[in-house]
């Protein structure tokens, strides 16, 4: 009687959390009622089936209690659906409620940790920070810089002084090379073979020679005989 609303403005309305479950239990139950109805109804078409020919009355009678549970069953169904659709409705509201309690609750957290600054405050910190650090970096090149007497080079006199070291060098180098190709170096003497002092051996004549020329001055001989 709660539930639908008697003694209204006396009892405390149930929370989401409570409403959903009492939704779920509801759906259990009717769900339970579903299959129970279902089965009945199978059950008298069996008896209709079974007595159809044998006693129409019996099998007529079951048909009407079939017509009535499948009414039932059909309001069920409806139910069941408007239970389903109130209880989906309820817990989107639940967590919209958690979101927005968990939001406001973050909302606090940021107020409370904002009330001891200032915005004013906080540029003025900022400033003083990058000020701060303006000087850092200008002690820091002071203490990098060179100092003493002297220091103070001009780069021009540098590059020029260093250009003329680098022509002595050039110069001394192309001396020493001229040095190395004015260096004669002294021909090696040419050893040659002694001069024979014995006369060339005579080669040997073979002796077919020495006859052939023997003959030959013989009938030279003798042609001048002739001639004489």
């Amino acid at each position: 009687m709660k539930f639908f609303g008697a003694g209204k403005g006396k009892d405390k309305a149930p929370s989401t959390g409570e409403a959903i479950q009492s939704l779920r239990e509801t759906e259990e139950m009717l769900m339970k009622k579903q299959e129970f109805l279902e089965k009945k109804i199978e059950a008298e078409v069996a008896v209709a089936r079974k007595h159809a020919k044998t006693n129409k009355r019996m099998a007529l009678s079951a048909l009407k209690k079939k017509k009535r549970l499948e009414s039932q069953l059909t309001q069920i169904d409806g139910t069941l659906t408007t239970i389903e659709q109130q209880r989906e409705t309820l817990e989107s509201a639940n967590t919209n409620t958690a979101v927005l309690t968990t939001m406001g609750a973050a909302a606090k957290a940021l107020s409370a940790a904002n009330a001891d600054m200032d915005v004013d405050k906080v540029h003025d910190m900022m400033d003083d920070i990058v000020e701060q650090q303006e000087v850092a970096k200008e002690i820091s090149d002071a203490i990098s810089s060179p100092v003493g007497m002297g220091l103070d080079m001009d780069e021009d006199e540098l590059e020029a002084e260093l250009n003329e070291l680098e022509a002595e060098a050039d110069a001394a180098e192309q001396e020493e090379l001229d040095r190395e190709l004015l260096k004669v170096t002294p021909t090696p003497a040419v050893s040659l073979p002694d001069v024979p002092k014995a006369e060339p051996a005579v080669a040997a004549v073979a002796p077919k020679k020495v006859a052939v020329a023997a003959e030959e001055d013989d009938d030279m001989a003798e042609l001048a005989a002739w001639a004489s």
